[in-house]
């Protein structure tokens, strides 16, 4: 597994913390015992950036880096290990006891020792998607080597996104995930737009079957044609490395001359669009892979491309509570790790207001957490499209959206301006570093949750074995 170095640091002087604390008062109870034999287990010379790879995205906190500086513990079966009873095993079995609490800090105690033990410049870091060349600078990247190391350790991003550029075959795609993921001393989300039929950046650069478009799909009315189609895609995708797919797709098809969305979509029929949308998350979730529903508040009513310039609906709330919500709700329900919210102008939803969504408080955290009380991860719609960089810069645009709510923000039309924008907005009070830790603690929720579910799989096959 890779060795989670940051957290693992933190749980190992955590446990000796208590060790030792726990020697002090059994050793006050030895009378004329002599000494005990320790060698506590420092880690003087560990390198933050070498870590083993493993060939997923998610780190294993507390695992040994194999940097030749292996924890060490107790010196067992010496004499003077043993209490005033002459017990040798006393001392061993409350060391246990101490790392077994240690090991047992809930999930949340967990998160917030990781955040807490961040840098703001990490922090910030943490909650940008980018492609590998807007973190490297390459023209294309199709490996990962040293740039790439050394442009984590400058930038800790929190994830990467690739495209049918960055695919060559089999064997160079997971290396370079496998790289990529052994260089990052946090934990990384490594995604991919995989939505099936015009969507498929892996299938189709891998020559693998495409399980279709989502509409052909959504019009045979059989949920489990969806889930399969969930599933099969997590698989390949986990298996090539991956753990975030930024599908499927949520929006209703309520406009059919709707080309930017098209067939990409269920259908036009909101019941039907939610229960293949569950399925489909159900199947990738099932599968080790996060799934993203899109575009909220709903793509399908517009006429143009958020690609190509500003997009708007014109629905009400009430409309979009009795259609475009639905499959939303749906999603996050089954599990959806991700919510994306799409740059789509909405007034029905936000008097009058024709900010994104993406950039919209009204609608991310009034309508999306407030109404439907969705709780995860909001990432935005990919930052360098024509409806966001026509009328903001990178930074303002960052700064807006997470002022507004979001958490993420996926693939800026300048990284290091968007980073350095929102850097400096936490530093002047703009934005709250509060607001920052927030973000991260969703972040990494499904970022260990995604490191429990593979430690898990990978015991459990270890006994099947």
């Amino acid at each position: 597994m890779i060795a989670y170095i940051g957290t693992g640091a933190l749980l190992v002087v955590l446990v000796f913390g208590c060790v030792f604390a726990a020697r002090c008062i059994s050793g006050a109870a030895r009378e004329g015992a002599s000494g005990t034999g320790e060698s506590e287990g420092a880690i003087p010379g560990q390198n933050l950036t070498e870590t083993a790879s493993s060939g997923n995205g998610f780190g294993d906190p507390g695992a040994d880096d194999g940097s030749g500086n292996p924890e060490t513990g107790e010196n067992p079966g010496s004499p003077a290990d043993g209490n005033a009873d002459g017990d040798p095993n006393a001392e061993e079995s409350l060391e246990d006891k101490v790392a077994a609490q240690v090991e047992a800090l809930s999930l949340e105690e967990q998160i917030a020792a990781q955040v807490e033990a961040m840098s703001l410049e990490d922090k910030v870091a943490g909650l940008f998607i980018v492609t590998p060349e807007q973190l490297t600078g390459v023209g294309t990247a199709v490996q990962a080597g040293d740039s790439t190391r050394e442009a984590l350790q400058r930038y800790p991003v929190g994830g990467l996104v690739y495209f049918a550029k960055n695919i060559q075959s089999a064997s160079q795609l997971k290396e370079m995930l496998e790289n990529t993921a052994s260089y990052s001393r946090y934990p990384l989300f490594l995604g991919v737009d995989e939505e099936g039929g015009q969507v498929a950046r892996v299938a189709d650069g891998l020559g693998l079957e495409n399980v279709g478009p989502m509409a052909q799909i959504g019009a045979s009315g059989d949920a489990s044609q969806a889930y399969a189609a969930g599933a099969r895609i997590g698989a390949y995708l986990k298996e090539y490395g991956f753990n975030l797919d930024f599908a499927p797709v949520a929006d209703v098809l309520t406009n059919p001359d709707n080309t930017a969305i098209g067939d990409r979509s269920f259908g036009s029929d909101p019941g039907v669009v939610s229960e293949m949308v569950a399925a489909a998350v159900r199947g990738l979730k099932e599968n080790g892979v996060s799934a993203c529903v899109k575009h909220f508040p709903g793509h399908g009513n517009t006429a143009g491309d958020s690609h190509d310039g500003q997009v708007e609906t014109d629905r009400t709330l009430e409309q979009m509570q009795t259609a475009e919500f639905l499959p939303f709700s749906a999603g996050i329900d089954a599990g959806a790790d991700m919510v994306m919210a799409g740059h789509i102008s909405a007034p029905g939803l936000t008097d009058g207001d024709r900010i994104p969504a993406s950039m919209n408080e009204t609608i991310i955290t009034g309508i999306l957490r407030g109404q439907l009380g969705y709780q995860g991860i909001v990432i935005t719609d990919a930052m360098n499209m024509s409806a966001i960089t026509q009328y903001y810069t990178a930074d303002e645009a960052a700064v807006r959206a997470l002022k507004a709510g979001a958490d993420m923000i996926l693939m800026p039309e300048d990284f290091v301006s968007a980073y350095e924008g929102v850097l400096e907005a936490v530093r002047s009070g703009v934005i709250d570093e509060a607001r920052i830790n927030d973000s991260l603690k969703r972040v990494y929720r499904v970022k260990y949750a995604g490191m429990t579910a593979r430690t898990d799989s990978a015991e459990a096959a270890e006994e099947a074995g």
